[in-house]
């Protein structure tokens, strides 16, 4: 038997949030190999070289595309040339992770779409409300094993800090970010299709607003969906409205109800006084439970290096993440903007 252990060599293109750590280290963790990096920002390259200094960093980003060794790409760019830069990754022949939202035009869905159907390669958002927390993949193994039955809905809150750490202009240009729900709620419309195993889904309603930011109008600072699916119903909130007093940047939340009980995850917080995050509530016919998921395995990214070798789809299928971006890009189109300043 071969035990020889598999990796692959990947670079960052575009380091402009900082997701991009999340990324780089979830693959390291699964062995890659990180060679390389090009950003046009020198302060953003030095802070990420700060952390991983393995990586050599290009001035330009042809040589991280032209490498036929490199076979990952992965990217925090700004929002509005994310789907720009994954088409020119995919069209020289490599595979490529994004941070979400993956694109935030239906437009450049639809180009991502035809180049990743032409070019075979793989296009992942890297959803870390679920990825990167030990909860939700604790919950994923209950749910696939019937712990509360079938699940029948999702409810997801998203609340966000807007002062939690320094926001660069883009940030508030609706042309740059795609708007609230386009950006966070991808986490929500994500989880809602894994969780109910909806394959496919409408958005029935949707809602958006500036309630609190008069002094930037292009900014939506709440926003809501309904969710219709063939596995199950879904309501998201989110929202920019975090008080300082919370001390963590979100109490970021999900609700899994299922036939035979429900999930409750607080994910980055428990307000009911359980210090630390990754909190788990389960309540089924034999009481309720709460499960330490501190040492979780977060497999996302050795099943994303399995699937490029093998070129498989254990990590996320590519329906899937196409869906789950259709119907964040869905929501933000068709919401009704509601009160506020704005």
């Amino acid at each position: 038997m071969n035990t020889a252990k598999r990796s692959l060599k990947f670079a960052a293109i575009g380091l402009n949030h900082s997701h991009i750590f999340g990324q780089t280290k979830a693959m390291l963790d699964a062995g890659a190999e990180l060679v390389a990096v090009h950003a046009v920002e020198d302060d953003l390259a030095a802070a990420y070289r700060k952390v991983f200094p393995q990586a050599k960093r290009v001035a330009d980003k042809r040589v991280i595309l032209d490498d036929p060794t490199i076979k990952l790409v992965v990217s925090s760019i700004t929002p509005d040339i994310r789907a720009t830069l994954a088409v020119e990754v995919m069209r020289a022949g490599k595979d490529v992770m994004v941070d979400k939202p993956g694109v935030i035009t239906l437009e450049q869905l639809a180009e991502v779409r035809r180049v990743q159907a032409a070019t075979g390669r793989i296009f992942s958002v890297c959803y870390s409300e679920r990825f990167e927390n030990r909860a939700t993949e604790k919950a994923s193994l209950l749910v696939a094993a019937g712990a509360i039955g079938r699940v029948v809905q999702t409810v997801g809150l998203g609340p966000h800090a807007l002062n939690n750490n320094p926001r660069p202009d883009w940030f508030y240009q609706r042309a740059r970010y795609g708007g609230i729900l386009t950006d966070i709620a991808a986490h929500q419309c994500d989880q809602f299709l894994h969780f109910t195993g909806s394959t496919r889904a409408e958005v029935v309603a949707s809602h958006i607003a500036n309630h609190a930011n008069p002094d930037k109008p292009e900014l939506e600072d709440f926003g809501e969906i309904l969710l219709r699916g063939n596995g199950g119903t879904g309501y998201i909130r989110v929202d920019w409205y975090t008080p300082k007093g919370l001390g963590v940047w979100g109490d970021g939340r999900l609700t899994i109800l299922g036939t035979d009980g429900y999930i409750e995850l607080r994910k980055y917080i428990d307000i009911g006084g359980k210090p630390g995050s990754d909190h788990l509530i389960i309540v089924d016919n034999k009481g309720i439970q709460r499960i330490d998921c501190a040492n979780e395995p977060l497999p996302y990214g050795s099943r994303l290096l399995a699937d490029i070798l093998d070129r498989t789809e254990t990590a996320m299928p590519q329906a899937h993440c196409f869906l789950a971006t259709e119907l964040a890009l869905q929501a933000e189109a068709k919401a009704v903007r509601v009160g506020g300043a704005a």
